[in-house]
């Protein structure tokens, strides 16, 4: 269930970040180089691609909404997709039942318009306060766009399944909090620019990261097979 690209969102400007000073020394590392990470065999770009950005992020959480633009505006700039998973934390109220609406829109409706409702949801995280806010929101903005809200959006459990989907995968992977970014490559290796433990946790570092991998893959075979993650954002 591949999702497209939603439109650009304003985030830093390219030329800053490139002029940072460790442009020129960015690398891509080996599995080997991450002990935080576990089972990393899903740690590769979807099938056709050299290079992509994984990320395990949480609706509720305020640095995957200061990280969203960062990703997409980077995915724009180097037409690399972005493949998403969904992982709610246990401490947030309402980014469970955000993720199924999200899942609603992208399988019911469009997944165009379930990229925008993403965004949508991390613009306006301040002022969802409680799963009551979470359901006006949503259905002013399926109103908004022509959608009337189901009065039950998952009544089977299949999407909320498809979140825990997700969660699970994360869990595998060690994932411990969000947003969790990391940069894969076609040839196995992947850089870490958000969500461990022990190193940085600057979304900026997208911008050298991308640019260093897809210098290093280029003549690289693309990836033959991947999961299929239930949203994958493409350029």
């Amino acid at each position: 269930m591949n999702r497209r690209f939603a439109a650009a969102l304003v985030a830093a400007p390219l030329a800053a970040m490139l002029s940072l000073p460790f442009a020129a020394h960015a690398q891509i590392v080996g599995p080997a180089g991450d002990g935080h990470f576990k089972d990393t065999s899903m740690l590769k770009p979807p099938a056709g691609q050299r290079v992509a950005i994984v990320v395990f992020e949480d609706l509720e959480c305020p640095a995957c909404a200061g990280s969203h633009p960062i990703e997409y505006q980077v995915a724009q700039q180097y037409h690399v997709p972005v493949v998403r998973y969904d992982f709610p934390l246990q401490m947030h109220v309402w980014s469970r039942d955000a993720a199924i609406f999200a899942r609603y829109l992208q399988d019911k409706v469009n997944p165009s318009l379930a990229d925008e409702y993403r965004t949508e949801v991390f613009r306006n995280q301040i002022s969802i306060a409680s799963k009551d806010d979470l359901q006006n929101f949503t259905r002013r903005f399926m109103q908004q766009h022509g959608q009337a809200m189901p009065f039950v959006v998952d009544p089977g459990g299949v999407l909320a399944n498809q979140v825990q989907a997700d969660y699970n995968l994360g869990l595998r992977l060690n994932v411990t909090r969000t947003p969790t970014i990391v940069v894969v490559t076609s040839n196995g290796h992947y850089e870490t620019v958000s969500g461990n433990e022990t190193g940085s946790s600057d979304p900026n570092r997208l911008y050298t990261v991308v640019d260093a991998a897809l210098k290093q893959t280029h003549g690289a075979a693309p990836a033959a097979t991947v999961r299929t993650a239930a949203h994958t954002t493409r350029r």
